[in-house]
């Protein structure tokens, strides 16, 4: 009751903001002085068409290329900070970093182990018109656009809560420039510096030739020691006499800055415009990662670590290769613009990580082998064609509209290989390797959709758009599961073993079904629109990746599989599975939204805002199995989001501008879900209860509240034949719970506020930047595995389960930019 008492009291406020903003908003088409510097305005695509951020009438924000080089963006997560409305789960480069949007994420944060590149999958990321998660360095960028709310009437692939979009600059025609660029930088708890450096070129050869390139190489130092890692596993004592710095030495060797990472990004684009209308560019994208560690921080486990230091036993190096091939064709047909997108993309992951705090906890016998010590090691290859196509209208008419088709394939194949060294000869098992678990599996997603709007202005002020999307989908999956000890005679599967394996029949799923979209929106004047949206979103099933589970045998091993609905799993009659384990369904979202854009002051100031409710249907949420506690998604009945978003910025001197966010948003189960959350019995040991979630409880992930505040001063006049500007920025969140409702004795993670600043001298030709991020040095945690229950020693062995991701430390750097060639 209370946060929707909160949730009504902002939306109130807000809707009062709205109604006064007709009395407030000026004309600016005659400015009271035209000298006077006003707001820079973005022009964005995200309609299909060319406008201005403040003609469009939905909710969108976009960063341009100015602007990430202005604040030092790098990377997605650091510009989502000053975006109201949406937030990432920063767990550094060796975890994913799932995206939220509008609180739409019910998984557990800070708990993901396996491979992958989907960002967490409520959100439809796009490089330039090809739909593709990459989580991309931000180099050689026009801008970056983010739309909030479904937008599958609009693009080719379905989104259930928003939609990301990478616009990389074209090549001009008109252009031979070559730029270089370096940074230098140093975390406050590395030993090292680390250094960022890139180029990019234009060559323009004629009217109708270009091609644009641009490399960048990070060699990111890392700032998380790993000082428990054992010197040999299975051999070593990963748990000796932690105050004896001789037991230490003897057992394990140190690792500083191990979460450092060693990325090759880069693109090279062909622009080919043969007559004037049409108009090509043919595009390769590549982003090659190799990654040391997670950045997590241990102080929390049963070991004796730092707040920058993990507590695991191996190192656990991550390497990711993504590779895009685009071709992106335009012609003007005279009555409307015909645009085809073809994508083909590869993905390679493999990784290694500490699997023996999992392997402990089943309590199997492991434990009882004093220098216990486990590694997974996993593979992942993933290979898709995308092809969109769209007719967007272009003659002037009080119709406006667009049409678009879509065909995505996507296979996938993985692998994951668990050892435990010395334990095979320790339990009497004849498996030299001692490979003691290996499971596989694939899928083949075909999806296709068609889509589009109709739009009309009744008045010349108000206009009405319904948008429709047809979808359908067959999803294909196969799994296999093995238990090497007690096999020795088991060879394990290659990726390319894996990729022939059949289809399971009964694995697998296919639906079609429609969507819808309303919006319309008044323009009460150049500078005043009020607009109101209700759209539905979507995101399709999977499977689980796991094997069936087979007849209930209580003399059977550990057995990692995945149990049906009904399934007997205990000596007891009601010990049955209550929802299917093997595969989830898709989910829903209805997106209501009613929104205000507007211009102040004669076009110095701008505020933008928004009042959102989302209802989602059958969410798929993590969950564990029964038999081993694998992590997997399953369907819950229903959730709610609630909140409002306000942006806005004024140039308050030729020379001051600031720019400010604020986003309040509620989530919750609107139903129970029995068997939610996988938790410790209490009284010690690791045996296995669920806690159900019940209606009311608070989704986790994201902050309930958000705001940023960005100030530039340009000092007036030369300085020193350059233009010397001051930044500053300020980014705070509230609270986050790391399970649903904060059950299963999980940690909340604490409200942080992170503060940048910077000094930028400019000249015509060079620039240099001065700066210090996490001014403050603020020790923030994103993320949490685990919990204080796991905080356990069974025979001796410490369990480490329980830790945190952090953001880095206080960090100073300097930037340098050089640029050769006429513009």
């Amino acid at each position: 009751m209370r946060r929707h008492t909160l949730l009504r009291t902002a939306s109130v406020s807000t809707l009062a903001m709205m109604m006064a903003l007709p009395v407030m908003a000026q004309d600016t088409t005659e400015p009271a002085n035209p000298d006077e510097r006003r707001l820079e305005v973005v022009t964005v695509s995200a309609t299909r068409r060319d406008e201005t951020i403040l003609d469009v009438p939905i909710n969108i924000a976009a960063i341009g290329g100015d602007q990430i080089e202005e604040q030092g963006f790098s990377e997605l997560s650091e510009i989502v900070d000053y975006i109201p409305g949406i937030s990432i789960v920063d767990q550094g480069a060796r975890s994913g970093n799932q995206i939220v949007v509008r609180g739409l994420n019910a998984d557990p944060i800070g708990g993901e182990e396996g491979v992958g590149n989907s960002g967490g999958g409520t959100v439809a990321t796009y490089l330039g018109e090809i739909p593709i998660y990459i989580d991309f360095k931000l180099n050689d960028l026009e801008r970056v656009e983010v739309l909030l709310g479904p937008q599958g009437t609009l693009y080719g692939a379905g989104t259930l809560g928003g939609a990301i979009r990478y616009i990389p600059k074209k090549p001009k025609f008109d252009e031979a420039t070559f730029d270089a660029r370096a940074d230098l930088y140093q975390y406050g708890e590395a030993d090292n510096l680390s250094t960022d450096v890139g180029f990019t070129f234009n060559q323009g050869f004629s009217d109708t030739l270009a091609v644009r390139g641009s490399i960048d190489f990070l060699n990111d130092s890392g700032f998380i020691d790993y000082p428990f890692v054992v010197r040999r596993p299975g051999v070593s004592e990963p748990d000796p006499d932690f105050t004896s710095a001789t037991a230490r030495a003897a057992n394990f060797n140190p690792v500083k800055d191990a979460n450092g990472e060693e990325t090759v990004s880069g693109r090279i684009a062909v622009r080919w415009q043969p007559v004037s209308w049409l108009d090509g560019t043919l595009s390769y994208y590549l982003q090659n990662a190799d990654i040391e560690g997670r950045t997590i921080s241990s102080r929390r486990s049963t070991v004796p670590a730092g707040e920058y230091e993990s507590g695991l036993r191996v190192l656990e190096p991550n390497e990711r290769d993504n590779q895009l091939i685009a071709l992106e064709l335009i012609a003007d047909l005279g009555f409307a613009e015909l645009t085809s997108a073809t994508g083909y993309a590869e993905y390679k992951e493999g990784g290694q990580r500490d699997q023996t705090d999992l392997l402990i906890s089943l309590e199997y016998s492991y434990e009882s082998f004093p220098t216990f010590t486990a590694f997974t090691r996993e593979d992942q290859e993933d290979e898709f064609f995308n092809q969109e196509i769209r007719l967007v209208s272009k003659y002037e008419s009080r119709f406006n509209w667009i049409l678009g088709a879509f065909y995505n394939e996507f296979d996938s194949a993985a692998i994951s290989a668990e050892f435990t060294p010395g334990y095979a000869n320790f339990a009497g098992f004849n498996r030299p390797d001692d490979l003691e678990f290996f499971s596989a599996n694939r899928s083949r997603l075909k999806e296709t959709a068609v889509f589009g709007e109709v739009g009309f202005d009744i008045t010349d002020q108000w206009q009405v758009t319904v948008g429709g999307r047809w979808y359908d989908y067959d999803l294909k999956t196969a799994a296999s599961v093995d238990f090497p000890l007690a096999d020795p005679a088991f060879v394990a599967s290659t990726i390319e073993d894996v990729r022939n394996f059949a289809f399971d029949p009964t694995a697998g799923q296919a639906q079609d079904g429609t969507l819808f979209k309303v919006n319309t929106s008044y323009e009460f004047n150049d500078d005043l629109t009020l607009y109101a949206t209700i759209s539905e979103g979507y995101r399709i099933g999977n499977s689980n990746g796991l094997a069936a589970c087979p007849a209930f045998d209580p003399a059977a091993p550990q057995n990692q599989c995945a149990l049906a609905p009904g399934q007997q799993f205990g000596p007891n009659a009601a010990d049955v599975a209550q929802f299917d384990e093997r595969a989830y369904g898709p989910d829903q979202t209805t997106n209501y939204e009613i929104g205000v854009k507007s211009v102040l002051l004669d076009g110095r100031a701008s505020f933008n805002g928004s009042i959102y409710l989302v209802e989602w249907d059958s969410p798929q949420v993590s969950s564990a199995t029964v038999n081993a506690s694998i992590p997997i998604t399953i369907n819950a009945s229903g959730a709610e989001s609630a909140g409002v978003e306000m942006s806005g910025a004024i140039q308050l001197t030729d020379a001051f501008n600031l720019r400010a966010s604020y986003s309040h948003n509620e989530t919750e189960l609107t139903e129970d879900v029995p068997s939610l959350i996988r938790t410790i019995a209490p009284g010690g040991g690791f045996g296995t209860v669920f806690e159900d979630g019940l209606a009311g409880d608070r989704l986790p992930g994201s902050p309930e509240d958000q705001f940023s505040l960005f100030a530039r001063y340009e000092m007036p006049g030369n300085f020193y034949d350059g233009q010397l500007t001051f930044n500053g920025g300020y980014s705070w969140q509230s609270d986050v719970l790391t399970r649903t409702g904060g059950r299963g004795s999980s940690l909340t993670l604490d409200s942080f506020g992170i503060a940048n600043a910077s000094v930028v001298y400019d000249r015509e030709t060079w620039s240099l930047t001065g700066y210090v991020d996490n001014l403050f040095d603020e020790y923030a945690e994103t993320g949490a595995r685990g919990s204080v229950l796991s905080n356990q020693t069974i025979l001796g062995s410490n369990v480490r389960a329980f830790y945190t991701n952090v953001l880095p430390p206080r960090t100073f750097g300097v930037r340098a930019t050089y640029r050769f060639g006429a513009r």
